[in-house]
């Protein structure tokens, strides 16, 4: 791929987003009734290849479990206001009637409260009692104290999302998550991510997930991109990803992960 310049001393290369790239038919195209959009995850088939964002503004427990009687997989934030709430509708009642100009103010009051162990394996089994896959999502800070909660209860796929996570994390305030020795101890998949180049995405497969997470935060509702200038327009970011796994496939002797891109997504024909 060819560099462009940036400015004196320095290149990059075009990186592109769905939206600037077009699939075209060719010669063969192939009847909609042989199309199967299913998929493995471990020892899960899905027949949807879509998963909710562990976000509290799209994943409730209610459309965990609607996702996945969809044929979809849900994915529940085990860190956010269901697990904090017995009953959380009066807070996001509250939240979505508060004026723009108070948005930051009340939703740290509303995350004030911690997480209760209680209600992570109190939904976790609400899901599973519905006869669906259960997914939970957790960050990597929170992953080692909340993860056996949610086994526990049920949990079947682990989610360990960050807008930005990597196999190797320094920190002089306390040791870091090892993805690699914790997923090594996991009976239960885990999907990792956000990352956005070949090196993260390489390193981050090698630490035994079943899943990557492509992209830069959780789409629209991150802010990440605007405030912190942080991003891989995401056509480019999959793409690399995707080369990464084609180099674990014979580094690995086959090993395959899932490749799920994770925000970037605004109309149908990006899907």
């Amino acid at each position: 791929m060819t560099d462009v310049e940036i400015g004196i001393g320095k290149t990059g290369r075009m990186a592109y987003g769905f939206e600037d790239v077009s699939i075209v038919p060719s010669r063969r195209t192939r009847d909609r009734s042989d199309v199967s959009l299913a998929w493995d995850l471990d020892a899960y088939r899905f027949q949807l290849p879509i998963l909710s964002s562990a976000m509290d503004s799209v994943t409730s427990p209610d459309t965990a479990v609607e996702l996945g009687r969809l044929g979809g997989l849900g994915v529940l934030d085990l860190e956010g206001l269901w697990t904090r709430y017995e009953d959380p509708a009066p807070v996001f009642e509250r939240l979505a009637e508060t004026p723009a100009t108070q948005a930051v103010s009340a939703l740290r009051a509303a995350y004030d409260r911690p997480v209760d162990p209680e209600l992570v394996a109190a939904r976790v089994a609400e899901i599973k009692a519905a006869g669906v896959v259960c997914a939970g999502g957790v960050t990597p800070s929170r992953a080692v104290e909340l993860h056996k909660t949610a086994i526990d209860a049920g949990l079947d796929i682990l989610v360990i999302q960050g807008s930005v996570v990597s196999a190797q994390h320094v920190s002089s305030s306390g040791e870091p998550l090892n993805l690699r020795t914790f997923i090594a101890g996991m009976d239960t998949p885990v999907i990792v991510g956000g990352c956005a180049n070949h090196q993260t995405a390489l390193h981050l497969m090698r630490t035994g997930a079943a899943g990557l997470l492509v992209g830069v935060g959780p789409g629209k509702a991150c802010t990440n991109a605007g405030t912190l200038g942080l991003g891989v327009p995401m056509a480019t970011a999959v793409a690399d990803a995707a080369g990464a796994r084609r180099d674990y496939l014979d580094e690995s002797g086959g090993r395959y992960v899932h490749v799920i891109a994770d925000g970037g997504m605004s109309t149908g024909g990006d899907v």
